[in-house]
């Protein structure tokens, strides 16, 4: 069973982040529910996009600036802000400036939201908001939506999601507009980042050992020790999740995750068996590593939306290698344009 929609065919929804994976993934859910009045926004060039699709409004605007925003916000109905200057691991541990200064965009997008008149607002946080010290183990208990407080998030990106969500709650308070927060937890899948430095785990393991099949080597790199604990969800559930959220009456911020929690040396074993390969590991204890460990407590979704994702790690993740297959063994395309 789907979500259901709400707005009538015509009316305008608009997605920040429309260039990137989650963005370009809600663009094709709604044109295929049968959505025409759909506006795409992306700071990236056009031919950078992951997906792109000629009959949508596609703009290319710097949402950091407020009239950007307002641009983009002419004539809606509903908005989901997924746009942000984040990436895994590797990119937030080092780049906390420019993951801050993502406030800028939500700020702007709420009120460029609130004065056209918006009726329903989405923000893409994160589970980067969860205190450190509720992580430090492998064996972590799954996080639940009160173990945000009191906060001590991600230092630089978690503080910036932390930040929006506040944001958003006071704007429905305050001028009553609906807004809608999910916090997501590692999402991976077909037309994502893989490569240069913002890519997440699954993503970069699929990576590592295509390329290592492809080069004949015997080995590849782990970040740690490979013992730290994640679950991630896959792009199919988010986009589920995040139009159910949307289209309830849950104004609370919620996880969006999966529960199904492994070690990254639980992860590369998956992405091995799909490859059909046995590597030798070398282990690298220098690099970025995040917490210890982290999982989603989804008791919450579960009794407001009465759903929860459930798509298998070892189902989404061949899903995913086919696809950077695909895209190491074929000379780089422009955007995916349907």
């Amino acid at each position: 069973m789907t979500a259901g929609r709400t707005s009538p065919d015509g009316e305008l929804i608009v997605v920040t982040g429309a260039g990137g994976f989650i963005g370009g993934h809600l663009i094709a859910r709604l044109r295929a529910e049968g959505h025409t009045g759909i506006r795409a926004v992306d700071l990236k060039p056009f031919d950078e996009w992951y997906q792109r699709f000629d009959d949508v409004d596609n703009l290319r605007l710097d949402l950091q600036k407020a009239e950007a925003c307002e641009q983009a916000c002419a004539g809606a109905r509903e908005v989901f802000n997924l746009a942000a200057d984040m990436g895994g691991m590797g990119f937030i541990e080092t780049h906390k400036t420019e993951c801050m200064l993502s406030v800028l965009i939500n700020t702007h997008m709420l009120v460029a939201a609130q004065r056209a008149g918006v009726q329903r607002y989405f923000f893409s946080s994160s589970a980067c908001v969860y205190a450190a010290d509720r992580q430090t183990s492998a064996a972590v208990t799954p996080l639940k939506e009160s173990d945000a407080y009191p906060a001590m998030p991600e230092d630089g990106y978690g503080w910036e999601k932390l930040f929006g969500e506040r944001l958003c709650r006071h704007f429905y308070e305050d001028y009553g507009m609906e807004t809608r927060v999910a916090r997501y937890h590692n999402v991976y899948g077909p037309y994502g980042t893989y490569e240069g430095g913002r890519e997440k785990a699954p993503a970069a393991i699929c990576r590592k050992v295509i390329s290592a099949v492809l080069e004949g080597r015997d080995d590849i790199e782990i970040w740690g020790d490979g013992n730290q604990t994640r679950s991630f969800m896959f792009i199919d559930d988010c986009i589920e999740g995040t139009l159910r959220l949307m289209r309830s009456d849950v104004r609370e911020p919620l996880n969006v995750g999966s529960d199904e929690l492994v070690t990254i040396n639980q992860l590369v074993d998956l992405v091995e068996g799909i490859s059909g390969v046995r590597l030798k590991r070398r282990y690298n204890l220098d690099a970025p590593k995040g917490v210890r460990g982290r999982n989603s407590d989804n008791t919450l979704i579960k009794e407001r939306l009465g759903w929860a994702p459930s798509t298998s790690l070892a189902h989404g993740l061949r899903a995913t290698y086919d696809w950077i297959v695909g895209e190491m063994t074929t000379p780089r395309r422009a955007a995916a344009t349907r």
